[in-house]
């Protein structure tokens, strides 16, 4: 029996402003105002890069956030960036909870900072335009689904469904969906690494062969299974990954197809 090494690598995921409902609101006696939203909603297909060919469809369950809000101290940033932090979990000005939707974002608005005047003008005039999370996978089933195509053809394609994840941060974002294909690709390249499957990257490379590029970051030993694992203990799950040198090669993906990291 073998492990299955998981990577650390953080991926995002985003929501555009008709889903997260973003708004600035005042809250309580003395007026002051509040940023509301949704940064992720549960059982809501999403598509990562081209479901049909080089990319895969996406859900996340009821309950993902569940562990990581009792454990975490999430912070709330503007486009991912830490240096524009409006709130944080710890501090008392940002709340976060699971409701049967999705995870719903409450923040404080301090207006002694510069940035935060900047936001709810940005809001306001819609340049800020959805919302995204930060997190780590913990948990994620795979499985194959139908798709009906346009021309009436059902066709198949893989559902990933995160089942538990780390939380790390949540963002008010400008660019909330995944409109270009280098966007796409990063997302779909660094859920695939986590996935260490090499048959599931080869299949993809047919349309993509930039993917090719994280086959060599698999390391697989004599007579072991090129199968991914559902389980990170499962029997015959061979494929091993090794983490410093997933790094370096998705590094080496981000520089050569300037993909953002």
């Amino acid at each position: 029996m073998r492990t299955l090494t998981r990577t650390t690598t953080e991926e995002r995921r985003r929501l555009p402003l008709s889903t997260a409902g973003l708004a600035i609101r005042a809250a309580g006696d003395n007026g002051a105002e509040r940023f509301t939203g949704y940064a992720a909603k549960f059982n809501s297909r999403t598509s990562i890069g081209n479901p049909l060919r080089w990319g895969f469809y996406e859900e996340i369950a009821e309950g993902c956030f569940t562990k990581t809000l009792d454990e975490g101290d999430s912070r709330f940033l503007i486009d991912h960036d830490t240096y524009y932090v409006v709130s944080r979990v710890s501090a008392g000005t940002l709340d976060l909870a699971q409701d049967d939707v999705g995870l719903p974002v409450d923040s404080a608005l301090d207006p002694a900072l510069s940035y935060v005047g900047d936001l709810k003008a940005n809001v306001r005039n819609g340049n800020i335009t959805g919302m995204s999370f930060g997190f780590q996978v913990v948990k994620d089933d795979w499985q194959l689904i139908d798709v009906e195509t346009t021309d009436g053809d059902t066709v198949q394609a893989e559902l990933r469904i995160l089942r538990e994840v780390k939380l790390f941060e949540v963002s008010a974002v400008t660019f909330p969906a995944y409109d270009d294909t280098e966007t796409g690709l990063r997302a779909v390249a660094t859920a695939l690494v986590r996935r260490g499957d090499k048959t599931a990257i080869e299949k993809r490379a047919q349309y993509r062969p930039e993917l090719l590029d994280l086959l060599t970051a698999i390391d697989r030993e004599p007579g072991e299974s090129t199968r991914g694992a559902d389980t990170d203990t499962e029997p015959a799950a061979a494929t091993r990954l090794s983490r410093d040198s997933v790094d370096r090669r998705m590094q080496a993906l981000a520089a050569r197809f300037r993909l953002a990291r």
